[in-house]
């Protein structure tokens, strides 16, 4: 684990085996400052958002691609997946004053940055199967961040749209970090191990390996 402090910025960078995450925490920053990390079409896109929040969380996404991957922009695959042109795989996630990348070379990432609140109770019959209601803490709103998060990272694995996450995305606990995922549909199932982390207030969910079909 690294840990950076620059001007307006605080950086971190954690290891989950092959996978990276880079993390940038964040106060509020005057954005204009930084629009030498935006690409003109970047720039553009800027001045869509009004909300003060958003625009911060925009370029902080941006200074962070620049730190790792220079001005290379970040494109987009037919269902959002963001990713850098020669360079690998990468996940963006955001929390609250806190921007994530995940980035590997070798296979496809999902990552979740997911803060800590109560509220997901209220929620929680919506995403829960009933395996995973018999298997997890109902009780614990962290253990529930933790199932929540993990199906957000599924989702950018699933490589599709429209899914219901208590029946298409499915979680159950390995140990303290490890979580087996499934992302089962009508004609293929597939899994991944997936690394769901609690840091300061906030969860980090990733998969440190590829997904694979199960036969």
């Amino acid at each position: 684990m690294n840990v950076t402090f620059i001007p307006m910025f605080h950086t971190e960078n954690i290891k989950y085996g092959p996978v990276s995450v880079f993390l940038l925490y964040y106060d509020d920053f005057v954005t204009e400052q930084h629009l030498h990390n935006l690409l003109p079409k970047e720039q553009l896109r800027l001045e869509q958002f009004s909300h003060p929040s958003r625009k911060r969380e925009y370029v902080a996404t941006r200074v962070l691609r620049t730190m790792h991957f220079g001005n290379e922009p970040i494109l987009y695959s037919d269902i959002g997946a963001p990713y850098v042109k020669g360079e690998g795989f990468i996940s963006i996630s955001h929390a609250n004053h806190v921007v994530g990348m995940a980035y590997c070379k070798d296979f496809q990432v999902g990552l979740d940055l997911e803060p800590i609140h109560e509220k997901v109770m209220r929620v929680k019959h919506k995403f829960l199967s009933a395996e995973e209601t018999r298997l997890t803490n109902t009780q614990s709103v962290e253990e529930m961040i933790k199932v929540w998060s993990g199906k957000e990272a599924l989702y950018k694995l699933a490589g599709r749209k429209k899914i219901i996450f208590a029946e298409n995305l499915l979680l159950s606990p390995i140990d303290k970090l490890r979580w087996k995922g499934r992302i089962c549909f009508p004609n293929t199932t597939k899994e991944v191990e997936m690394t769901i982390d609690t840091k300061d207030n906030f969860v980090i969910s990733i998969n440190a390996s590829p997904v694979y079909e199960v036969k």
